[in-house]
């Protein structure tokens, strides 16, 4: 009887599991009917072709982290800093240049912090945040003074000339160009005050030389004396070109120092301007077409500003065709704002000479800077006695006078008549000149 019950689970268990089997069975092959022995067949071709695919993009994923590893070489050792935040400004990387330009000892390669607390700099944030929002490249140029650790460090970390070009990334990332301009700006400076010093020295020895000069003039008698007036000429050109650095360099140090402001009425001295100049402008039968308000007073210092005039029209002169005019243009600029912003005065200068290369413009105001040889030498120079004398100086100054009055000088070519076009604002309009209807 107990093998009967034994047999009989026996069976039944038996029966059970062949049960499962066979569900299982179906199931699976429910599953699997689409595979026909014909695809199966197919997937078995192509799994060679699936390997070598796989093999493909393994190489190309190394060969594009080498590609990677070689860029970020090729930043770390770049002249240039680099440095890269993420969407939070978070700084993600920067490389060796960027780290001595921004004094960042406190960050390590992977160590993600806000750059805010390791560089201390809203001009570098702002930037940032500026090229994130309006997703375009931006340029900026700026102070930067470091942070320090303690009071040790204040006489060995100095404040530095940056200048930085950003660019948008993806994922809200933003790239940053750092260049360190501080050493150019040192030359410069150096370059400068070796000029300054070297004119000094040279003021009293030309002194000297004119003063000999003069009494071989009283004491030669022709044809003689025609050598003698030929390096009275070129004397008095290198103490202009002295006189006028040391010029250049007293107002580059400070400004505001050498102007003695006082009421001036603009279209008086531009009249008396042209006076001191009519005898070169009638040699080529030139004439000064004046159009604006008669009544314009501005704050200024009235000897400099003659001397803007008197640099501005005389260049005009030389390289103005025979029996051409030369425009003088004046009106008062309302403030675009409104408000209590005060109204500005615009002169524009413009001749129908040669004009400016495209090459020259972003350099007339430089100091000797000569630009086309068409403008820089006309016929007019070696005939022009009692001239201003050409020394490369000139709108150097012209702009620095202007600078240090608050105002503005752009240089262009006028589009009809193809001459020079030279456009000046003043801010200080006085009351007397607001009787004229703004422009």
């Amino acid at each position: 009887m107990l093998l009967l019950g034994f047999f009989l689970g026996l069976a039944v268990g038996i029966g059970f599991w062949v049960w499962q089997q066979v569900q299982l069975n179906r199931y699976l092959g429910r599953i699997l009917r689409p595979l026909t022995s014909h695809s199966y067949k197919m997937g078995l071709l192509m799994t060679p072709g699936l390997r070598q695919e796989i093999a493909m993009v393994k190489q190309k994923q190394q060969d594009l982290q080498q590609s990677l590893q070689t860029y970020q070489d090729l930043l770390d050792f770049a002249p240039v800093g680099y440095l890269q935040v993420d969407e939070e400004n978070q700084l993600l990387w920067c490389n060796q240049q960027a780290q001595e330009i921004l004094y960042l000892q406190r960050w390590q390669p992977g160590q993600v912090r806000l750059l805010i607390e390791l560089v201390r700099s809203y001009e570098l944030d702002h930037l940032i945040e500026q090229t994130r929002d309006w997703q375009k490249s931006q340029m900026r140029e700026w102070i930067f003074h470091p942070s320090y650790k303690n009071a040790e460090e204040i006489s060995t970390i100095k404040s530095l000339t940056l200048r930085a070009s950003s660019l948008p990334l993806p994922n809200g990332q933003v790239g940053v160009f750092l260049e360190n301009r501080q050493p150019l700006l040192d030359i410069n400076q150096a370059r400068d005050r070796s000029f300054s010093d070297l004119a000094h020295e040279l003021r009293t020895p030309l002194t000297s030389i004119r003063l000999v000069v003069e009494t071989l003039q009283n004491r030669l008698e022709p044809p003689l004396n025609r050598w003698v007036n030929r390096l009275m000429q070129e004397v008095d050109r290198l103490i202009s070109l002295v006189q006028s650095w040391l010029e250049l360099t007293q107002m580059e140090a400070n400004p505001s120092i050498q102007l003695q402001v006082k009421a001036v009425e603009v279209r008086s001295l531009i009249a008396s301007v042209w006076e001191t100049l009519e005898p070169l402008a009638q040699r080529q039968n030139l004439s000064l077409a004046y159009s604006g308000p008669e009544n314009l007073w501005i704050k200024a210092d009235p000897a400099r500003i003659y001397q803007v005039f008197l640099n501005l029209l005389d260049n005009s002169i030389k390289y103005s065709p025979s029996g051409t005019s030369i425009h003088v243009q004046a009106k008062i600029l309302s403030p675009n704002n409104g408000g209590n912003a005060p109204p500005v005065l615009e002169i524009n200068l413009i001749d129908s000479g040669l004009g400016f290369s495209e090459a020259d413009l972003p350099h007339i105001f430089e100091r000797f800077y000569r630009g086309d040889k068409a403008r820089t030498h006309s016929p007019q120079d070696s005939n022009s006695i009692g001239a201003i004398v050409g020394n490369g100086l000139g709108l150097a100054i012209v702009q620095q006078i202007i600078l240090a009055h608050g105002g503005s000088i752009k240089a262009m070519n006028h589009p009809e008549t193809g001459g020079a076009w030279m456009q000046i604002q003043f801010p200080e309009v006085m009351a007397n000149s607001l009787s004229e209807d703004y422009s």
